[in-house]
């Protein structure tokens, strides 16, 4: 369930009033089912996948990707599976845990674990948004905003690119003025 942290601590869980707040920068913001296939659930519990488990996960939610690109022209999508085993997680996750934005779009479907997105909203206050398995999130090119993962150090999530090259992160210099989040249990 995605969690809204306002600048104030103020927690919002509620899809529809989280969806209010993040309005003025035209974040979408959506609960996307993984399904219950047992051959998806299986691998979707194991800490680390090949490359050709990737593809499998990624074949078995790919009406998604279909859906993505006849209706906005999508043209690829990977699995980054992030957890405290990946080689140089912590250098992989400070490209992006300072406020950024992008060239394209920046799209995520969380299908395991959690993570945060920070946002600089158009009145230069900052939230925080956790999102978590079956939400889907897309951050509009332009828009500032920071990710880090939660206390559990650990997501899975497809990614949906027009090109890769727009994902490239450029830094605003703008400091984080909110108080870290971690993970509720």
């Amino acid at each position: 369930m995605a969690r809204l942290r306002l600048e104030t601590g103020h927690v919002i869980t509620d899809l529809a009033a989280i969806a209010t707040h993040l309005d003025p920068l035209n974040i979408q913001l959506h609960r996307w089912p993984v399904g219950n296939d047992a051959n998806l659930q299986a691998l979707l519990a194991q800490a680390s996948l090949t490359d050709s488990q990737k593809e499998t996960v990624l074949a078995a939610l790919d009406h998604y990707f279909q859906q993505l690109q006849a209706e906005q022209g999508y043209q690829n999508r990977d699995l980054i599976v992030l957890n405290p085993q990946v080689p140089n997680l912590e250098a992989m996750l400070t490209k992006f845990d300072k406020i950024h934005t992008h060239a394209d779009d920046e799209i995520r479907y969380i299908i395991d674990g959690e993570g945060v997105f920070g946002f600089v909203l158009p009145d230069d206050s900052q939230v925080e948004l956790t999102v978590e398995a079956e939400e889907y999130i897309n951050v509009p090119a332009g828009t500032e905003h920071w990710f880090v993962l939660t206390n559990t150090r650990r997501i899975k999530a497809v990614r949906y690119f027009v090109s890769t090259d727009g994902w490239v992160p450029e830094y605003t210099d703008r400091p984080i003025r909110i108080q870290p989040v971690t993970a509720i249990a």
